[in-house]
């Protein structure tokens, strides 16, 4: 006999039973927990549709959505804008299918250009697919040092540099510091970025699972990571510094750090997020011998005729991105955010 499934929207009643079954559910990532509901509606203002499929024995599946309507960059529902990974999660197919044609109800409801999600697997073959990005996942050992021995050599070398220059890594208790390394990190690179609110927000919402890692040479702030820790991964999932971590290898030393302080708590798994396919952020990853996994996001047309393609490397976008960088700092960091919360 089919199980009967209910599908219904997360209320406030419901935050710890679905944060239970994401915990539990192998599907589920950091980036299924219920927290993103607030941060997504309180930082961005975007409406969010937070669907669990549940029978008499409880929550079997979930799928997290939000809808952003930008004059810009198009009408999407997609889970999860601003996360590496969303989509459906379920220990049940029957459960799956229902939040499937759930929400493709609201994306007819909505009329949206395209319904998206961004499995780490591939659930709809027949849809199109975005495949701009990879994934970079590695196990890690317990011991720290066989750690370091797997990085290859050159990388190896640069982080000892990095240690050998006297580089210190602290925890951080608030933003500031990080946001002042994200924030050049990303005008450098001609990159709108995320307000400030943002990533006091992240660290409200997710509390002991939100963490900061700031590395100092001489008491100054170079560089700065923000990283999620979920289960028994760690995810430094934002992170920048200026041009003097380059000249001392101080993102490489930053994320041993990371790596590190990581296996010593226990954690088995470095998932180091997702890069562009040709960008420098996908050579460094390699480069610490991590290996490409390619996302292939399932996006299903609606009222659009095509997916737009708003990636930084889209050659449309390359005079935005030098006009970008000659704007003074606090300038970029004041309509930055503006831009961004429209992209998801």
């Amino acid at each position: 006999m089919t199980p009967h499934y209910t599908v219904g929207l997360m209320g406030s009643q419901d935050r710890m039973r679905w944060d239970h079954f994401v915990q539990h559910c192998e599907e589920a990532t950091f980036f299924h927990r219920a927290g993103w509901q607030q941060v997504i509606e309180e930082g961005f203002g975007h409406p969010t549709w937070f669907m669990y499929a549940a029978n008499a024995d409880g929550i079997k599946g979930i799928l997290p959505l939000a809808h952003i309507k930008s004059p810009l960059f198009g009408n999407t529902l997609s889970s999860l804008p601003f996360c590496v990974y969303g989509g459906i999660a379920a220990t049940d197919e029957q459960a799956a299918q229902a939040l499937d044609i759930a929400a493709q109800q609201l994306a007819v409801r909505l009329n949206v250009d395209h319904l998206e999600y961004r499995h780490l697997r591939s659930r709809h073959s027949e849809w199109l697919h975005k495949k701009n990005y990879a994934t970079f996942r590695k196990a890690l050992h317990s011991d720290p040092e066989q750690n370091m021995a797997a990085i290859p050599r050159k990388q190896r070398a640069m982080v000892r540099k990095g240690i050998a220059a006297g580089l210190v890594a602290t925890t951080d208790a608030t933003t500031e510091r990080f946001y002042d390394c994200y924030s050049r990190s990303l005008h450098r690179l001609g990159t709108p970025t995320f307000s400030r609110r943002y990533f006091q927000l992240l660290q409200k919402v997710f509390g002991d699972h939100c963490e900061l890692l700031c590395v100092q040479h001489r008491n100054q702030a170079i560089c700065a990571v923000l990283s999620f820790r979920f289960r028994d991964e760690i995810l430094p999932y934002y992170g920048g510094g200026g041009e003097q971590a380059r000249l001392m290898a101080g993102n490489d030393f930053m994320y041993w750090e990371v790596m590190r302080r990581a296996c010593s708590r226990g954690c088995t798994l470095f998932d180091f997020g997702r890069s562009k396919y040709g960008s420098g952020s996908f050579a460094f990853k390699r480069n610490w011998g991590f290996t490409p996994q390619p996302l292939h996001y399932d996006c299903r047309l609606y009222r659009g005729k095509q997916l737009r393609d708003i990636q930084p490397m889209n050659p449309r976008f390359q005079l935005a991105i030098k006009a970008w960088r000659l704007l003074p700092l606090p300038v970029a960091n004041l309509i930055g955010p503006h831009i961004v919360r429209q992209l998801g």
